[in-house]
């Protein structure tokens, strides 16, 4: 009796072990039917449209091979905040870079003669080069000692026309930066009919054209105005 107890518990333990075996392949083949499943292939319709012709002729703008092109490109700042002002001038001069010199000596990123940088306490031309910081207070400075230079031209004849061009003050300190206050001057007082330019043929008119409109009002007007 005994014995056969001992047979019994045996065949019960050999039927769980079964089950469990069961179990547990089976469990290894559903899990591998379900992985298989996202691996099958369908069949996917992309829109021909999402795709070039091989002999369709493609264009873009940038980058571009022609390095010309990128000089005709509007200046990001083009809001009329001072920061607008002072880089749509800077790309007129020097396409904005700071270690530019032209065919005239003219330096910098705003084009700066060597009387104009020692008019304003800078008489290290090659440090004023290098230091990008400098030439931007450099032009601050300017603008502050053209102003006060032209503020009578400025309070008389802002929002006027002449010569066709609505005269603003932003459009004067750029004129002046150009020629100077002297040919500001002398094309306000002839009602235009003096058209001053540069060595390059650029005029005072085209300048106040151009640069009209910008917030200067920042700008103080300070009669020997340094850079620090």
């Amino acid at each position: 009796m005994r014995l056969r107890n001992i047979k019994s518990v045996t065949a019960l333990e050999k039927l769980q072990l079964m089950i469990k075996k069961g179990i547990f392949y089976t469990t290894i083949l559903l899990t591998v039917a379900f992985i298989s499943s996202g691996f099958k292939p369908y069949n996917s319709q992309i829109s021909k449209y999402l795709f070039a012709d091989e002999n369709e002729q493609q264009s873009y703008v940038f980058p571009s091979q022609n390095s010309i092109d990128y000089f005709k490109l509007k200046v990001p700042f083009t809001g009329r905040y001072f920061i607008g002002f002072k880089e749509a001038l800077a790309h007129k001069e020097s396409q904005g870079k700071y270690g530019k010199i032209n065919s005239l000596g003219y330096m910098g990123k705003y084009q700066f003669g060597i009387e104009t940088l020692k008019s304003i306490g800078i008489n290290d031309s090659i440090g004023f080069m290098n230091n990008p910081r400098l030439q931007e207070k450099a032009f601050v400075a300017l603008l502050s000692k053209n102003k006060f230079k032209l503020k009578d031209y400025i309070n008389y004849f802002e929002g006027k026309i002449v010569d066709g061009i609505k005269i603003t003050e932003s459009g004067i300190l750029a004129a002046a930066h150009l020629g100077g206050p002297g040919s500001v001057k002398r094309f306000l007082n002839s009602n235009g009919e003096k058209k001053c330019k540069d060595d390059y043929g650029t005029s005072v008119k085209t300048y106040m054209k151009d640069f009209g409109g910008y917030e200067t009002a920042g700008i103080q007007a300070v009669k020997n105005a340094k850079v620090n």
